[in-house]
Protein backbone atom coordinates (compact mmCIF):
# COMPACT_ATOMS: atom_id res chain seq x y z
CA UNK A 1 0.00 0.00 0.00
CA UNK A 2 1.91 3.62 -0.57
CA UNK A 3 1.46 6.00 1.91
CA UNK A 4 -0.29 9.05 0.97
CA UNK A 5 1.19 11.81 0.20
CA UNK A 6 1.85 14.82 3.09
CA UNK A 7 -0.04 18.15 3.38
CA UNK A 8 2.66 20.87 3.50
CA UNK A 9 2.56 24.21 5.22
CA UNK A 10 5.13 26.44 3.59
CA UNK A 11 6.47 29.66 5.95
CA UNK A 12 8.64 32.54 4.58
CA UNK A 13 8.30 35.53 4.22
CA UNK A 14 9.41 36.27 0.73
CA UNK A 15 6.08 35.61 -1.17
CA UNK A 16 8.36 34.32 -4.42
CA UNK A 17 9.91 31.84 -2.46
CA UNK A 18 6.58 30.46 -1.51
CA UNK A 19 5.04 31.02 -5.26
CA UNK A 20 8.25 28.84 -6.02
CA UNK A 21 8.23 26.02 -3.30
CA UNK A 22 4.34 25.81 -3.93
CA UNK A 23 4.84 25.08 -7.93
CA UNK A 24 7.34 22.43 -7.18
CA UNK A 25 5.59 21.01 -4.61
CA UNK A 26 2.15 20.70 -6.49
CA UNK A 27 3.60 19.63 -9.72
CA UNK A 28 4.96 16.40 -7.89
CA UNK A 29 1.87 15.79 -6.42
CA UNK A 30 2.14 16.78 -2.53
CA UNK A 31 -0.71 18.72 -1.56
CA UNK A 32 0.01 22.53 -0.17
CA UNK A 33 -2.62 23.53 2.36
CA UNK A 34 -1.42 26.87 3.13
CA UNK A 35 0.91 29.64 3.23
CA UNK A 36 2.14 31.82 5.99
CA UNK A 37 4.31 35.01 5.57
CA UNK A 38 5.34 35.06 9.05
CA UNK A 39 6.10 32.65 12.34
CA UNK A 40 3.02 34.10 14.22
CA UNK A 41 0.88 33.21 11.29
CA UNK A 42 2.53 29.78 10.75
CA UNK A 43 1.79 29.01 14.13
CA UNK A 44 -2.07 29.96 13.80
CA UNK A 45 -2.13 27.62 10.05
CA UNK A 46 -0.45 24.81 11.84
CA UNK A 47 -3.26 24.66 14.36
CA UNK A 48 -6.14 25.17 11.86
CA UNK A 49 -4.66 23.23 9.15
CA UNK A 50 -2.88 19.93 10.72
CA UNK A 51 -0.42 19.72 8.12
CA UNK A 52 2.23 16.93 8.13
CA UNK A 53 4.82 19.18 7.27
CA UNK A 54 5.84 22.53 7.78
CA UNK A 55 8.75 24.39 5.81
CA UNK A 56 9.72 27.21 8.30
CA UNK A 57 11.70 29.97 7.41
CA UNK A 58 14.34 30.58 10.38
CA UNK A 59 14.48 35.12 9.84
CA UNK A 60 11.05 36.06 10.18
CA UNK A 61 9.43 39.30 10.94
CA UNK A 62 6.47 39.27 13.92
CA UNK A 63 7.70 35.97 14.99
CA UNK A 64 10.91 34.21 14.18
CA UNK A 65 11.13 30.48 12.96
CA UNK A 66 12.96 29.12 15.98
CA UNK A 67 9.95 30.27 18.09
CA UNK A 68 7.47 29.29 15.35
CA UNK A 69 8.73 25.84 14.93
CA UNK A 70 8.40 25.57 19.10
CA UNK A 71 5.08 26.20 19.03
CA UNK A 72 3.62 24.37 16.42
CA UNK A 73 5.33 21.01 17.44
CA UNK A 74 3.71 21.77 20.92
CA UNK A 75 0.54 22.57 19.59
CA UNK A 76 0.41 20.20 16.46
CA UNK A 77 2.86 17.62 17.67
CA UNK A 78 2.36 14.96 14.96
CA UNK A 79 3.80 17.22 12.32
CA UNK A 80 7.32 17.63 11.04
CA UNK A 81 9.01 20.89 10.70
CA UNK A 82 12.07 21.82 7.76
CA UNK A 83 13.68 24.79 8.83
CA UNK A 84 14.68 26.65 5.82
CA UNK A 85 17.66 28.27 5.61
CA UNK A 86 20.49 30.22 3.14
CA UNK A 87 23.63 28.42 4.83
CA UNK A 88 24.09 25.19 6.60
CA UNK A 89 26.07 25.53 9.38
CA UNK A 90 24.08 28.22 11.16
CA UNK A 91 23.42 28.19 14.51
CA UNK A 92 19.94 28.73 14.68
CA UNK A 93 19.71 25.28 12.38
CA UNK A 94 21.22 23.45 15.84
CA UNK A 95 18.95 25.37 18.15
CA UNK A 96 15.91 24.20 16.03
CA UNK A 97 17.29 20.44 16.43
CA UNK A 98 17.28 20.82 19.95
CA UNK A 99 13.76 22.02 19.91
CA UNK A 100 12.61 18.94 17.56
CA UNK A 101 12.54 19.67 13.82
CA UNK A 102 13.39 17.06 11.80
CA UNK A 103 16.13 18.59 9.70
CA UNK A 104 16.83 22.11 7.49
CA UNK A 105 17.05 22.62 3.70
CA UNK A 106 18.73 25.41 2.07
CA UNK A 107 16.91 27.62 0.02
CA UNK A 108 18.73 26.77 -3.72
CA UNK A 109 17.57 23.35 -2.85
CA UNK A 110 16.97 21.42 -6.02
CA UNK A 111 13.27 20.48 -7.15
CA UNK A 112 13.75 16.76 -6.69
CA UNK A 113 15.63 17.45 -3.42
CA UNK A 114 12.72 19.25 -2.13
CA UNK A 115 9.75 17.09 -2.73
CA UNK A 116 12.26 14.18 -1.55
CA UNK A 117 12.82 15.70 1.88
CA UNK A 118 8.92 16.40 2.69
CA UNK A 119 8.52 12.76 1.92
CA UNK A 120 11.25 11.78 3.96
CA UNK A 121 10.46 13.16 7.22
CA UNK A 122 6.35 12.55 6.75
CA UNK A 123 7.57 9.04 7.42
CA UNK A 124 8.99 9.62 10.84
CA UNK A 125 13.02 9.97 9.57
CA UNK A 126 15.16 12.75 9.84
CA UNK A 127 16.39 14.89 7.26
CA UNK A 128 19.78 15.35 8.65
CA UNK A 129 22.53 12.82 7.54
CA UNK A 130 24.37 12.11 11.37
CA UNK A 131 27.68 13.73 10.27
CA UNK A 132 25.97 16.84 9.12
CA UNK A 133 24.44 17.17 12.49
CA UNK A 134 27.46 16.25 14.30
CA UNK A 135 29.34 19.11 12.75
CA UNK A 136 26.59 21.69 13.94
CA UNK A 137 26.83 20.32 17.63
CA UNK A 138 30.26 20.30 17.23
CA UNK A 139 30.14 23.73 16.49
CA UNK A 140 27.81 25.15 18.75
CA UNK A 141 27.47 22.89 21.21
CA UNK A 142 30.51 24.97 23.42
CA UNK A 143 28.36 27.83 22.90
CA UNK A 144 24.53 25.94 24.71
CA UNK A 145 26.21 24.06 27.39
CA UNK A 146 23.72 21.57 28.50
CA UNK A 147 24.34 19.45 31.40
CA UNK A 148 23.38 15.30 31.70
CA UNK A 149 20.70 16.70 34.29
CA UNK A 150 18.56 18.01 31.17
CA UNK A 151 18.09 14.27 30.47
CA UNK A 152 18.16 12.61 34.04
CA UNK A 153 15.99 9.84 31.76
CA UNK A 154 19.94 8.86 30.31
CA UNK A 155 19.90 6.72 33.42
CA UNK A 156 17.18 4.70 32.54
CA UNK A 157 19.00 3.80 29.49
CA UNK A 158 20.55 -0.03 29.52
CA UNK A 159 24.09 -0.08 28.80
CA UNK A 160 23.54 -1.79 25.61
CA UNK A 161 21.28 1.19 24.86
CA UNK A 162 23.80 3.92 25.94
CA UNK A 163 26.31 1.90 23.40
CA UNK A 164 23.63 2.29 20.69
CA UNK A 165 23.67 6.31 21.38
CA UNK A 166 26.86 6.92 21.91
CA UNK A 167 27.07 5.35 18.25
CA UNK A 168 24.53 7.59 16.86
CA UNK A 169 26.11 10.22 18.15
CA UNK A 170 29.22 9.59 15.94
CA UNK A 171 26.95 9.05 13.10
CA UNK A 172 26.85 5.46 12.50
CA UNK A 173 23.16 4.23 10.61
CA UNK A 174 21.63 1.23 11.75
CA UNK A 175 23.77 -0.83 9.48
CA UNK A 176 26.78 -0.03 10.62
CA UNK A 177 25.71 0.30 14.07
CA UNK A 178 24.59 -3.29 13.58
CA UNK A 179 28.00 -4.51 12.34
CA UNK A 180 29.86 -2.39 15.21
CA UNK A 181 28.26 -4.12 18.05
CA UNK A 182 27.46 -8.00 15.97
CA UNK A 183 23.56 -6.97 16.41
CA UNK A 184 20.72 -7.68 13.54
CA UNK A 185 19.63 -4.89 12.19
CA UNK A 186 16.07 -5.76 13.30
CA UNK A 187 17.60 -5.56 17.41
CA UNK A 188 19.40 -2.54 16.56
CA UNK A 189 16.16 -0.72 15.06
CA UNK A 190 14.59 -2.23 18.89
CA UNK A 191 17.17 -0.68 20.76
CA UNK A 192 16.79 3.18 18.95
CA UNK A 193 12.87 3.10 19.17
CA UNK A 194 13.06 2.59 22.80
CA UNK A 195 15.77 5.16 22.89
CA UNK A 196 13.02 7.28 21.19
CA UNK A 197 10.96 6.52 23.59
CA UNK A 198 12.87 6.83 27.25
CA UNK A 199 14.65 9.87 26.20
CA UNK A 200 11.24 11.83 24.36
CA UNK A 201 13.20 11.99 21.00
CA UNK A 202 11.42 12.86 17.65
CA UNK A 203 14.43 11.20 15.57
CA UNK A 204 18.13 10.69 15.17
CA UNK A 205 19.11 14.28 14.93
CA UNK A 206 17.80 15.05 18.27
CA UNK A 207 19.36 11.75 19.91
CA UNK A 208 23.24 13.33 18.24
CA UNK A 209 22.46 16.47 19.57
CA UNK A 210 21.62 14.89 23.03
CA UNK A 211 24.50 12.15 22.88
CA UNK A 212 26.93 15.16 22.74
CA UNK A 213 25.11 17.85 25.20
CA UNK A 214 24.83 15.12 27.89
CA UNK A 215 28.79 14.01 27.66
CA UNK A 216 28.25 10.51 26.24
CA UNK A 217 29.99 11.84 22.85
CA UNK A 218 32.90 14.20 23.22
CA UNK A 219 33.66 16.20 20.07
CA UNK A 220 36.48 15.44 17.93
CA UNK A 221 37.86 12.30 15.99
Amino acid sequence: MTAAEPRVLITDDQALVRAGFRLILTVRGIEVVGEAANGAEAVEAARRLKPDVVLMDIRMPVMDGLEAARLTLEHVPGCRVIMLTTFDLDRYVYTALRLGASGFLLKDVTPQHLAAAVRLVNTGDALLAPSITRRLVERFAPDCPVSSSTHPELAALTPRELEVLALMGRGLSNTELARELTLSEATVKTHVARIFMKLNLRDRAQAVVVAYETGLVSPGP
